[in-house]
C-alpha cells in the first residue's frame, strides 16, 4: 500500500498540499461508516487508537491515513474492505514548495535516505507537537487551516519509516546535539520529543540514528545541512535546502562531494549506541 510523500519536513515557510478529491472522498467514507455503526469521533478514535483529533482530519480530508488506520478503521466498521481497497488510490494535490517538489517524488521511493540536520529534528521524526511548534516559530504565521495542512502532511510523511514497506527504506539520521537541547516548543513537547525518538530508534531496525556532540572540534557539515537519497536503480540524488529555497543535486561530482562530506560526519558523531545513552539521559533529566 502506497503512500504519497507530501511534505518537506524541516523548516516553517514551506507551502503544504491542501486536501486532494480522494482524500476528502475517503474520509466522507471513514464517516459515513463511522457514523452507520453508531459510534462518535472519541468512540471510534478510542477503537483504531488513534485521537479523535486525527480522526476529524481523516475525515475531513486534511491527514493522509497510514496503514495502520486503515486496518483498524476496516475491524473496528465491518471489514467490508471498501477502505482497504481505496487506501492505495489516495493522493495529495502537489501544494509543494516548488523548490522541494522533485526532491519529495525522490524521496518517496528511495532505498537509502541520509539527512544531516542541525536546524530542527527532521520532519520524518518529529511529533504533531513539535511539528506545530516548529510551524509557529518562524514569520510568516501561518492560518489555522494551512497550518492544519501542513503537520497533517508532515505526519503523513512519516509512512515512510515503516519496516513493512518493499523494500524497506534505510535511513541515516544526524542531529546535532544542540538541536535536542533547544526544547523547542518547551519542556513537555520536548519529553514528547525525546520519547518520539526513542522510539523510532529502538522499534525500527532500519534507523541509524546519531548525534552530533555539542564540542566537536573537527566537523565536516559546517555548510549546512544535508540529504542524500539512493533510488531503486542505485542512482544518487542530494538536496540542500536554506531560507526560502531548495536546491536538487543530480551532478556527479557534488554528489561525491557531499557524500565524502556525510561519511566524514558519521565517524564524527557519536555511535548509534552512544547517541541512544545520550538521549535517554536528556529524557531522564526533564
Amino acid at each position: 500500500m502506497a503512500y504519497e510523500c507530501t511534505d518537506g519536513g524541516t523548516g516553517a515557510g514551506v507551502a503544504e498540499p491542501g486536501a486532494s478529491d480522494s482524500l476528502r472522498t475517503f474520509g466522507a467514507v471513514v464517516q459515513a461508516l463511522r457514523e452507520h455503526a453508531g459510534l462518535s469521533r472519541e468512540e471510534f478514535g478510542a477503537l483504531v487508537r488513534f485521537s479523535k483529533h486525527t480522526v476529524a482530519s481523516v475525515e475531513q480530508g486534511r491527514r493522509m491515513p497510514d496503514r495502520d488506520f486503515v486496518e483498524r478503521a476496516e475491524e473496528a466498521l465491518g471489514n467490508t474492505g471498501a477502505l482497504r481497497k481505496a487506501a492505495p488510490h489516495l493522493s495529495r494535490q502537489a501544494g509543494l514548495a516548488s523548490w522541494f517538489r522533485q526532491w519529495a517524488r525522490l524521496e518517496a521511493t528511495a532505498i537509502s535516505l541520509y539527512t544531516y540536520e542541525c536546524r530542527v529534528v527532521p520532519g520524518l521524526l518529529q511529533t504533531e507537537a513539535y511539528a506545530r511548534a516548529v510551524s509557529l516559530n518562524v514569520p510568516p504565521l501561518p492560518d489555522p487551516e494551512e497550518l492544519e495542512e501542513r503537520i497533517a502532511a508532515r505526519m503523513a510523511r512519516q509512512e515512510l519509516l515503516a519496516v513493512t514497506r518493499k523494500p524497506p527504506t534505510a535511513f541515516s539520521f544526524i542531529v546535532e546535539q544542540a538541536v535536542l537541547e533547544r526544547w523547542t516548543g518547551g519542556e513537555a513537547v520536548t519529553r514528547e520529543q525525546f520519547d518520539r525518538l526513542l522510539g523510532v530508534i529502538e522499534g525500527n531496525w532500519n534507523v541509524e540514528f546519531q548525534v552530533m556532540p555539542l564540542r566537536q572540534p573537527s566537523h565536516a557539515g559546517t555548510d549546512g545541512p544535508m540529504r542524500l537519497a539512493e533510488t531503486p536503480d542505485n542512482q544518487w540524488f542530494a538536496y540542500s535546502e536554506g531560507q526560502q529555497n531548495g536546491r536538487l543535486i543530480a551532478h556527479a561530482k557534488e554528489i561525491s562531494l557531499l557524500q565524502q562530506r556525510y561519511a566524514k560526519l558519521r565517524s564524527q558523531a557519536l555511535t548509534p549506541e552512544d547517541s541512544l545513552g545520550l538521549l535517554k539521559r536528556l529524557r531522564g533529566a526533564l
